[in-house]
């Protein structure tokens, strides 16, 4: 039996998963407790949060925000750090049983691993960190015995289907994809997409760049990767399906045909919170699907035509080493310059594979040369965009 309540840490408090998060803490006050929250820019939405949830931790990463967060007088008798210093220290030494993973990109690779080190359970919203570090996470993970917990509503699916279930009963596992805001747009019309359509999501709330990996599935190709460190899974045997209503999370398909599912509404707080109270359940924070009213649930291929940053995740995990590190990083550049208005969104994909070609593969033996590998990756994928 898990002891009530649970300390966390949640660092990106203020982006959505953070907001998720503390919905479910609001709904649960006598089973999780925050004991640190850290933010990258937003100091004065991390003050509103410390004061609702009398947090005595916070971390500010960006120093000049941490600047005008010290003078602001919102913190006062609170521990107050900034920059990758104060996220691990925050992860690492402050008291707590469950770390929230959900800052942006590279980020959260040290801070996950001092949470490890430290013998802190982690709930994994990142998907950098299996991406481009999966051998040494999941080593750390094994080391420290401690818990991985998906938040991903894809893999946390995964997670709950496969409880109880024997490794080797397992024949595949499928993603779902809901196919993104362009699922039945022309194909030949690609080249018009504007950055404020694809930043718009028929059936999530979700950041900007989160949306347009959406669109061009490589946020699902990115889940193929950390579905095979997180399951020890081969490519092959991780499938991916577009299922329109996002109804169905994922699946898994065992050796004796039968096939089980996850279901929720689209949003974020059930994965969330199955993962804070596992392996204990609780009343939902949001209600749950409506039975008396008639769910649509289809499920087809992609289209690789559409959608092709899913092969190319596909092929960066093939070739195994730093090829997801670097799939990773130019698919960040590419999507920034197509916020920015520096590429079309055909773009996007076209950048990535340009990327992979120009870059040298190699199996990683530290967490610093998977940085390296990162740097120049994105070094990379700057100069094919400047490129006329």
């Amino acid at each position: 039996m898990s002891h009530f309540p649970k300390k966390i840490i949640l660092l990106g408090a203020t982006g959505s998963i953070g907001e998720s998060t503390l919905k479910v803490l609001r709904k649960h006050p006598d089973k999780l407790k925050l004991a640190g929250i850290a933010c990258d820019k937003a100091y004065g939405k991390l003050a509103d949060i410390c004061e609702e949830f009398d947090v005595p931790n916070a971390t500010v990463y960006s120093k000049e925000a941490y600047q005008h967060a010290k003078v602001s007088g919102s913190f006062q008798g609170r521990n107050l750090n900034s920059g990758m210093e104060g996220l691990i220290e925050l992860a690492g030494n402050v008291d707590a049983d469950i770390v929230v993973v959900a800052v942006v990109g590279t980020l959260g690779l040290k801070p996950a691993l001092a949470a490890i080190e430290s013998g802190k359970d982690l709930a994994l919203a990142s998907k950098e960190i299996l991406v481009m570090a999966g051998i040494f996470f999941t080593k750390a993970i094994k080391q420290a015995n401690v818990k991985l917990l998906p938040v991903d509503s894809e893999h946390n699916a995964i997670f709950q289907c496969l409880h109880g279930e024997s490794s080797d009963s397992i024949e595949k596992i499928i993603l779902t994809a809901s196919g993104g805001s362009f699922r039945d747009r022309a194909l030949d019309t690609f080249h018009l997409i504007r950055p404020e359509e694809a930043t718009h999501h028929p059936n999530w709330a979700m950041g900007k760049k989160i949306t347009v990996d959406s669109c061009t599935m490589a946020n699902k190709g990115l889940e193929v990767i950390e579905a095979h460190w997180l399951f020890n899974l081969p490519p092959e045997n991780i499938r991916v399906m577009i299922h329109p209503t996002s109804i169905v999370h994922s699946m898994v398909e065992f050796t004796d045909g039968s096939i089980l599912s996850q279901m929720s509404p689209p949003s974020m707080t059930f994965a969330i919170q199955h993962a804070l109270l596992y392996p204990q359940r609780a009343e939902k924070t949001e209600p749950s699907l409506n039975f008396e009213k008639s769910l649509k649930i289809e499920f087809f291929p992609p289209d690789i035509k559409r959608y092709p940053c899913l092969q190319l995740a596909y092929d960066s995990l093939k070739i195994g080493g730093t090829g997801p590190t670097v799939f990773n990083a130019a698919n960040e550049v590419s999507v920034e310059s197509f916020l920015n208005k520096k590429i079309a969104f055909p773009d996007i994909a076209k950048t990535i594979e340009k990327t992979l070609e120009s870059c040298n593969n190699f199996e990683p033996d530290t967490l610093e040369e998977v940085l390296e590998a990162d740097a120049n990756a994105r070094q990379t994928a700057s100069q094919i965009i400047r490129q006329p």
